[in-house]
């Protein structure tokens, strides 16, 4: 089996995992649907050049943000920063899962995915 299909089964393992989660902790399905397509907002900062558009999509696209809102849910225990880093995580692991991965400086289509 070829690395590249490893990691995509892996990520959509673990996208529907975190799906599993989210609804065996009662989260809003329809919450989880509505917002499972945000973190693609990061995609804007394509409307300033390929340098910029890549760094931003890569701040909406890498495991820290939402690992670091997910771990915040301890510390001040409320549910919607868990569904948020649910949901946003759950989108990292769809996107990988279809070959979208993080992005280079010097193209929208090449990704980190494709190079393995």
């Amino acid at each position: 089996m070829k690395a590249q299909y490893l990691i995509r089964l892996e990520n959509g393992l673990a996208f529907a995992a975190c799906f599993f989660l989210y609804v065996n902790l009662n989260f809003s399905i329809w919450v989880f649907f509505l917002f499972l397509l945000v973190p693609d907002l990061s995609m804007l900062g394509y409307l300033f050049n390929h340098k910029a558009g890549a760094i931003i999509y890569n701040l909406g696209h890498s495991f820290i943000i939402p690992i670091f809102i997910g771990f915040s849910y301890w510390y001040f225990s409320k549910d919607y920063l868990l569904m948020i880093s649910l949901i946003w995580l759950a989108h990292i692991f769809m996107d990988r899962l279809f070959g979208f991965g993080l992005k280079y400086n010097h193209s929208f289509k090449i990704t980190h995915i494709q190079k393995i």
